[in-house]
């Protein structure tokens, strides 16, 4: 399994007592979604390893305490530690219109109704006052708030986000 063909679930944030569980911080919108997880895989040295879910139970904040097949110990669950948590692309329900997920947009080109293509999105910062997209033009970078209203049109096969974005905004950035 690559990471082009997965999603980023979130990552293992601590150990969870003595004996091998660990608390797993979901970075997506609906931590609920993912309480019957099978199997997922941890990014150990840039390379995406599987491992089989034993136990997940949801907790506040996004955390989930997270129980692995194999994992016995704090010495096993100790070199999960900080790293990066993925499961495959293809499990996650192919959306339509303005709606997206995150990751699909990744590489796609913006173009704003007024100033026209602008950058390639490099990522969606989600904080949860304002999320924001991450632009590239030739090494600038352009952050454009993902408003209601920001974004017009989505086309997944020109791989392109259609975006209409506040007046001057492009410009502020770009000159």
């Amino acid at each position: 399994m690559h990471k082009a063909d997965c999603f980023h679930l979130g990552y293992i944030a601590k150990l969870h007592g003595f004996k091998g569980e660990v608390s797993l911080f979901l970075d997506v919108t609906n931590p609920g979604d993912y309480t019957t997880l099978d199997a997922l895989f941890i990014d150990l040295n840039n390379q995406l390893t599987p491992f089989f879910v034993a136990s997940i139970q949801l907790g506040s904040k996004g955390f989930a305490r997270l129980r692995l097949e194999g994992v016995e110990d704090e010495t096993s669950a100790r070199r999960l530690l900080r790293k990066d948590v993925y499961l495959p692309a293809q499990i996650l329900p192919e959306l339509e219109g303005l709606h997206f997920y995150d990751h699909e947009i990744i590489g796609f080109t913006a173009i704003d109704s007024n100033y026209g293509e602008f950058g390639i999105v490099e990522q969606v910062i989600d904080l949860k006052t304002n999320p924001l997209l991450q632009i590239n033009k030739d090494g600038k970078e352009v952050l454009v708030p993902l408003i209601e209203g920001a974004v017009t049109k989505v086309d997944r096969k020109k791989r392109e986000l259609h975006l209409q974005t506040p007046n001057g905004l492009i410009e502020l950035y770009l000159g």
